[in-house]
């Protein structure tokens, strides 16, 4: 059971910090408003739950993770200013607190509560800020491992008038896990924005951040997470199994390169998001610049009071509640430094006393007026002197306003990020108008100049021209078979040079056009540095036709194929000084230049007259016919020397000839 603790209000922590009022609180921790009385300020006082201060581990992570948030110096994170312990009189064991920056507003939980789901511009001047944070403090090896609505802060901070996002509780989860108080059940983190791997293994990481901001965006766009259900568990689970939806399914009218970037962040395997925060602002810095998106005021929500609790705060037992404040309230008058003695314990409100005035002659005494009479006077003079001096503040800010000072000077702007550029202009009631430049040294997204420069008197509501950096060159991504002309200019537009390489073959890309750079697309240069530009020559020439002509035609098409051609029997005729099946003729023809690889080869269909002399006129038909030819008997049969003999004695085309298929063969006997 947690321990009976005296009311904190009032309490002088360190002979420094003044407990004023109780913001919120919940298992692990309140929150106080107070003072810091060496300087005079407001400040945040988050004191811990009274048992995580007998625990030694957890002190000891308290301090280092304390010291560790303290060095995160950005205009988004909420600054850490201190961190002590103290033993109130009449406390039973030690209280250990930081001390914060005070941001009076609201949290994000409440602008949701609010509005519901957020205006797209404003959703994105909420996420920027929140990033920015984040990436600081990846840069430093700090992991946040609680990124929630209730840990991101809007509201006036300083000379800001519209809503100042900053992120708090850098580093508390991690020194809360080391209490020995703390249950090995309980899941730390709000689990609704848990990364699955938070959930398996407990492993904190800048990818689980960037998931965590992931489903915190998901949520400023559709008006709530992603995974409901009846337990902690059943939420983490779905967190382990399940992919995140788009926030599209919820609202349709979302742009789709915004609704890929959520997805993307909120992939199950940490792989495939975003490495950390800093590449994820990157990423969504570019979908605002596509959509045309300019920064805007983040609306100041008002606190809801004692809503800002983790899931893991509302399972653990509570700091018993404080009395009310304005009850206990100690004195505290404007530029007093002096506080009030501990051990005095809290004073109460003091009034001065109000002259009576004189007495008036009665005729008959008047019953005596009760006391409450005199304490309603009070009241009334009271009201009287406080709206006297409201009518006096409003006159001066009317004279102010109206005859005074009507300048806001330019605020130092180089070096801050798009963002934190655009709040402070705001802040000031100047209106930032934002352009971008390659610089060679200065991170994208980064201010390189501002115009009117830093301290230049401008009237309310003037515009700013600020100049981010782009990061250096790019080399542009350019296709094969663009124009050189086109990926000229494509190379000029990026502040790059482009020179002409030596031109090369590529059978698919057409002469004339670009086939590569160098270096490649995507590959970063100086400002002006050479792109060498690759231009096609068209297709590798073909050589000249080799003279296959008398060769057989097997022969013929493997030379040709050796020479790189592709050759097809185109037909057959005869030649007569060509051997039969042997090459007459390609096309195109012999020495020829070729513009295409199949060459055409014609084969000569001659035959071999055989020799039938001295054979029976029958059977030197029969040969012939086998041979393709025809036979032309001379005079007919019989008609030899009268001898008998019927065989043939002469042919023409003598044997051995060659000549066209079909072609006749005359045939003589004896006497013919």
């Amino acid at each position: 059971m947690t321990r009976t603790q005296p009311s904190l209000v009032g309490t002088l922590l360190e002979r420094r910090y003044r407990v004023d009022r109780l913001l919120a609180h919940g298992g692990m921790s309140s929150v106080y408003r107070g003072t810091d009385t060496r300087l005079d300020r407001p400040v945040a006082i988050k004191i811990m739950d009274p048992r995580f201060a007998d625990d030694r581990s957890f002190v000891d992570r308290f301090v280092r993770e304390a010291q560790s948030a303290a060095q995160l110096h950005h205009p988004h994170v909420v600054a850490v200013h201190d961190q002590g312990f103290d033993l109130p009189q009449g406390a039973e064991s030690g209280l250990a607190f930081l001390v914060m920056e005070l941001v009076d507003g609201g949290t994000l939980r409440d602008l949701l509560d609010d509005e519901g789901p957020l205006d797209v511009a404003v959703a994105l001047s909420v996420a920027e800020p929140v990033l920015s944070a984040l990436a600081a403090a990846h840069r430093s090896g700090l992991v946040h491992r609680d990124v929630k609505p209730e840990n991101v802060l809007i509201g006036r901070v300083g000379q800001h008038t519209g809503g100042a996002v900053k992120v708090a509780d850098f580093g508390l989860v991690r020194a809360v896990a080391s209490a020995g108080t703390t249950s090995s059940s309980v899941i730390l983190g709000t689990v609704a924005y848990l990364s699955p791997e938070q959930v398996e293994t407990g492993a904190a990481s800048s990818r689980g951040d960037v998931y965590s901001a992931g489903i915190l965006l998901y949520e400023m766009l559709t008006g709530r997470v992603p995974y409901t259900g009846d337990t902690a568990i059943s939420v983490a689970y779905r967190h382990v199994n399940d992919d995140v939806p788009r926030p599209s399914e919820l609202r349709p009218d979302l742009p789709p390169a915004l609704d890929d970037l959520v997805v993307r962040a909120t992939r199950r395997d940490p792989q495939l998001r975003p490495a950390d925060a800093g590449e994820f602002l990157t990423e969504l810095t570019a979908v605002r610049a596509q959509l045309g998106l300019l920064p805007v005021t983040v609306p100041i929500p008002v606190s809801h009071g004692q809503g800002d609790l983790a899931d893991t705060e509302r399972t653990l037992p509570r700091i018993p509640q404080v009395p009310d404040t304005e009850k206990t309230m100690p004195v505290h008058r404007p530029n007093a430094t002096r506080a009030l003695s501990h051990a005095a314990g809290p004073a109460t409100t003091q009034v001065p006393p109000v002259a009576p005035p004189p007495p008036r002659r009665r005729s008959r005494p008047e019953p005596e007026k009760p006391p409450q009479d005199n304490r309603k006077r009070i009241l009334v003079i009271a009201a009287a002197v406080l709206l006297l001096g409201g009518l006096i503040g409003a006159f001066a800010f009317i004279l102010t306003d109206t005859g005074g000072d009507k300048t806001a000077r330019v605020p130092k702007l180089v070096g801050l990020n798009q963002a934190a550029a655009g709040d402070a202009l705001r802040a000031v009631k100047l209106n930032p108008q934002f352009s971008q430049e390659f610089d060679n040294t200065v991170p994208s997204n980064t201010v390189l100049r501002a115009d009117p420069a830093e301290g230049t008197p401008l009237s309310p509501n003037a515009t700013v021209s600020v100049v981010l950096s782009k990061g250096r060159p790019v080399v542009p991504d350019i296709r094969p078979g663009t124009a050189l002309p086109d990926a000229e200019q494509a190379i000029k537009a990026s502040q790059l040079t482009p020179v002409r390489g030596a031109d090369d073959f590529d059978a698919e890309v057409p002469q004339g056009a670009v086939i590569r750079t160098t270096p490649s697309a995507g590959s970063q240069l100086t400002i002006g540095g050479q792109v060498t530009i690759i231009v096609s020559k068209g297709p590798i020439p073909l050589p000249p036709v080799p003279d296959v002509t008398g060769r057989p035609k097997d022969e013929a098409f493997q030379l040709l194929q050796e020479a790189g051609f592709e050759p097809f029997q185109a037909g057959e005729e005869f030649k007569q000084d060509v051997p039969a099946g042997a090459v007459t003729r390609t096309d195109p023809p012999a020495n020829a230049q070729a513009k295409a690889k199949r060459i055409g080869v014609f084969v000569n269909n001659a035959v071999q007259v055989p020799d039938v002399r001295f054979r029976s006129f029958e059977d030197a038909q029969k040969l012939l016919e086998q041979a393709g030819l025809k036979a032309d008997r001379d005079g007919g049969r019989g008609r030899g020397n009268g001898g008998g003999f019927d065989f043939v004695f002469q042919q023409d085309p003598e044997p051995g000839t060659f000549v066209a298929k079909g072609s006749k063969v005359k045939l003589k006997g004896f006497g013919g």
